[in-house]
């Protein structure tokens, strides 16, 4: 699994926070098999501002203090499928900086009030943090 700068295996989260197209509700043909092998943990929401971006939304943290809700997903032990969700996001690992979106760890106020972290695709075009 590719870990962001500073992420150990310990401290990698486990979750994906989907916010869009990754949701299995909304998701292209192209993705799905992959998809389909997360598993529901249950709602939550992160601060940013989601923008809508025509075909897909992006979500930026850069001092925005909107919530937004999204669910979370447990990434199944197969590195294959965060490869694939990756690619689908526009994510390059070895090229952070010309991503389309940026896998980073993100803190997620779960529906019961207490905050985990789990991974979430930042838009990089217009995320100036």
């Amino acid at each position: 699994m590719a870990r962001a700068a500073g992420q150990t295996h310990e401290n990698t989260p486990k979750g994906l926070f989907v916010y869009g197209t990754l949701h299995p509700d909304h998701t292209p043909d192209e993705i799905r098999a992959s998809v389909a092998q997360l598993s529901l943990i249950g709602s939550g929401t992160v601060t940013g501002e989601l923008l809508d971006l025509g075909e897909y939304p992006g979500l930026i943290t850069n001092g925005a203090r909107n919530t937004v809700p999204g669910t979370l997903f447990a990434l199944p032990d197969a590195p294959e499928v965060l490869r694939a969700l990756d690619a689908y996001e526009g994510f390059n690992p070895d090229d952070v900086d010309g991503s389309l979106f940026r896998r980073e760890p993100i803190t997620v106020t779960m529906d019961g009030g207490h905050e985990e972290t789990h991974w979430i695709y930042l838009y990089s075009l217009r995320d100036s943090e």
